[in-house]
């Protein structure tokens, strides 16, 4: 049975009564009783008759009671079948969808630098955390290049053939001449010009391994942690999270606190979540996930609204979405998600 036909299973007054106690949820976090209930519905009853909907609802695994004489909140079963069953999303207005497209406006900003802003922008229109990952690219380069910033730290500049400006810090041996940066920049700049860095960097290690290459032992360190920051495994440095603050604003107890505070943790874990985004680039459309349907937030009790977006060959390149508590507004949080991935596709295209 779908979430939908488990929804058109409860009688009238029983998905009036459920609606009711989700969307009050929803809006302020708070458990609804009955006779707060009994007063606004459509039909007269009285609130023993909502207690014993209330109790059959409970049952089904769709509401609990926090607390012996509290009102009732939906559970996370609850929430998804609602989700899939009963929300009517809202739409955007004019002035929400010219603001996506003006703060995800490429314009003198490199690829990530819109990104990042796509992310932060997402993060003050929803109230909470704003992430997204930045997929690597697969674009032959063109040019790549070590800029010495400061003791211990260069600048790695890279452009694709197709004109696309990344630039990433890295570390380097403390007192490294500019020679040594130099001399790195144009030897990765011959073996990967025309190549993708996933082209070129098992080859390049190989060779650096081998000693083949005629560098001195400070410019094959730059060149090795140049690539290990670019190609390497460490998927952990494609994902930007931004407004994690914005969490703690909506903390009401002490136990949101805690939430919170779990929550934190479990964005430390980065590759978890990474794999949660992964499954976004399974289809199309916005996906959501709730609560314990994932490992990463089984004890957060959090949950995440995230797409999918493309590139100019229609292929999903990365994924970007909001996180917060359970009691999103999902009616206006996930039309605002697709509209932000599909202005992002469509600039990458």
């Amino acid at each position: 049975m779908t979430d939908k036909d488990a929804i058109q299973s409860l009688d009238a007054r029983s998905r009036e009564i459920f609606r009711y106690i989700v969307e009050g949820y929803l809006d302020n976090g708070a458990p609804v009783g009955s006779r707060t209930i009994s007063r606004h519905l459509t039909t007269a009853l009285s609130p023993a008759s909502v207690r014993n909907t209330m109790s059959d609802l409970e049952e089904l695994g769709l509401l609990y009671a926090p607390h012996t004489s509290a009102g009732r909140l939906p559970t996370e079963l609850g929430l998804r079948l609602f989700v899939d069953g009963l929300l009517e999303l809202g739409d955007l207005s004019d002035g929400e969808r010219s603001s996506i497209e003006a703060r995800c406006n490429t314009q003198g900003r490199n690829y990530t630098d819109m990104l990042s802003e796509a992310s932060n922008m997402l993060s003050d229109l929803s109230g909470y955390a704003g992430l997204v990952t930045v997929p690597k690219s697969d674009q032959p380069l063109k040019h790549l290049e070590f800029v010495s910033l400061a003791p211990g730290k260069a600048l790695v500049v890279m452009v694709t053939v197709g004109g696309v400006v990344e630039n990433r810090l890295i570390a380097v041996p403390p007192g490294m001449p500019p020679s040594s940066l130099v001399e790195a920049s144009n030897y990765l700049s011959d073996r990967l010009r025309g190549r993708t860095l996933a082209e070129a960097r098992q080859a390049i290690l190989e060779e650096l391994e081998a000693r083949k290459a005629q560098l001195d032992e400070l410019a094959a360190q730059v060149v090795e942690a140049g690539l290990a920051d670019w190609a390497g495994g460490d998927d952990a440095g494609r994902l930007i999270i931004r407004g994690q603050g914005k969490l703690l604003e909506d903390v009401q107890a002490i136990e949101d606190l805690d939430r919170v505070r779990r929550l934190f943790n479990d964005l430390e874990t980065k590759s978890e979540l990474l794999n949660m985004l992964d499954l976004a680039h399974q289809g199309d459309g916005v996906r959501i996930f709730i609560g314990s349907e994932s490992n990463l937030f089984s004890l957060s009790g959090s949950s995440m609204i995230v797409a999918p977006f493309t590139d100019g060959n229609q292929k999903i390149v990365g994924s970007i979405g909001v996180i917060g508590p359970t009691r999103l507004n999902y009616a206006r949080i996930i039309p605002m998600v697709d509209y932000t991935a599909r202005v992002i596709g469509r600039l990458i295209g």
